[in-house]
């Protein structure tokens, strides 16, 4: 399994990265363990969670995740020197009061927040910690474009960081990272910790995925100017690249056939632009799966491709696009497909 570089750090992450959110939800801790298992056993040394997980949120699932992962820490004693482990801290949220009573980026949350992970985790550090939503209002899950609104109990960006850096100096985070940020926040990270010796962000973690690029619009030179990567989520859009929701078909225990909110990937133009990309993947003798994968891991300013999984199956077929190469024809069947039906589903 090929490795990059995490930032300007000394850690170097597998290209793929396990992502756990189902656990605790739609998968078991039992099938959790099996998960991980396999990925380490493929050459996945990089799991990312958030204390969030199992998603879709509830006060009942609130840490499940953690939970199942500091469990397998225990159970394998050894496991957790091999593994680049990534957590996120819950931004700023009204809907969810069971957390914190009501989640913030500042300084006394950064503290509980890290503390209350690294209890359920089973472990003293954390490889990467991010911030999973901005504090202030800007255009992140779905929006496209940024209006502007009142944001002035927004807490500073600076002292977050500071937050942050403390925690680096207790040991209890290696790096820091961003998700769901945008140009103007990841730049104003890096200039701020540049001025103030703060830690350096080393990653962003946003959704990435052929029905969803809007990365390349500003975030990607960032990413390449700046060393601060890509960690790529939904890559398979919620599975709807896969195909199966095509035609109006609802399988059984798929994730949005259980849970109807996340309908981000499903709009006549999404349908159409998926279409033509399992068209394409098919015609060429690639599964839709792969196809979707291997675009994403071919990116220069991509440092980890974050897939997930209900079932083996699923994780093994997703492991194997590591393989996959895609060939000039194909990728530019992909731009004209794009050109079409550009980002249905920001």
């Amino acid at each position: 399994m090929e490795k990059r570089r995490l930032g300007r750090s000394d850690l170097y992450v597998s290209k793929l990265c396990l992502g756990t959110m189902t656990w605790g939800e739609q998968n078991s801790q039992e099938e959790g363990f099996a998960q991980m298992n396999a990925a380490l056993e493929a050459g996945i040394n990089f799991f990312d969670t958030a204390e969030m997980y199992a998603v879709p949120p509830t006060a009942k699932s609130y840490g499940s995740t953690e939970t199942i992962i500091g469990n397998w820490f225990r159970a394998h004693p050894g496991h957790r020197e091999h593994v680049i482990l990534a957590s996120k801290i819950t931004g700023r949220s009204s809907s969810m009061p069971y957390i914190r009573g009501n989640p913030d980026l500042s300084r006394a949350h950064i503290e509980e927040a890290i503390n209350h992970s690294l209890q359920r985790l089973q472990t003293d550090y954390l490889d990467l910690y991010q911030l999973h939503w901005p504090d202030r209002q800007t255009n992140y899950f779905g929006k496209l474009g940024y209006q502007v609104q009142n944001d002035s109990d927004a807490v500073p960006i600076l002292e977050t960081l500071e937050a942050l850096g403390d925690q680096v100096k207790a040991g209890k985070i290696r790096h820091i990272g961003l998700s769901n940020e945008t140009p103007w926040g990841a730049m104003k990270f890096l200039q701020l910790a540049e001025q103030h010796d703060l830690p350096r962000a080393v990653s962003i973690q946003n959704p990435y995925n052929l029905l969803n690029r809007s990365y390349e619009i500003g975030l990607a030179e960032v990413s390449h100017r700046e060393d601060i990567g890509l960690l790529a989520y939904s890559p398979l859009a919620f599975g709807v690249l896969t195909g199966k929701y095509l035609s109006d078909q609802w399988p059984e225990g798929a994730r949005i056939t259980l849970f109807k909110r996340f309908a981000r990937y499903l709009n006549p133009q999404a349908d159409a632009a998926t279409a033509a990309y399992v068209n394409l993947a098919r015609d060429n003798g690639l599964s839709p799966a792969q196809m979707a994968l291997a675009f994403i891991n071919q990116q220069p300013f991509v440092t980890s491709n974050i897939i997930g999984a209900t079932s083996l199956a699923q994780l093994e077929e997703n492991i194997s696009a590591i393989r996959v190469k895609l060939d000039d024809d194909v990728l530019k069947a992909i731009e004209a497909i794009h050109v079409q039906h550009p980002n249905p589903s920001p």
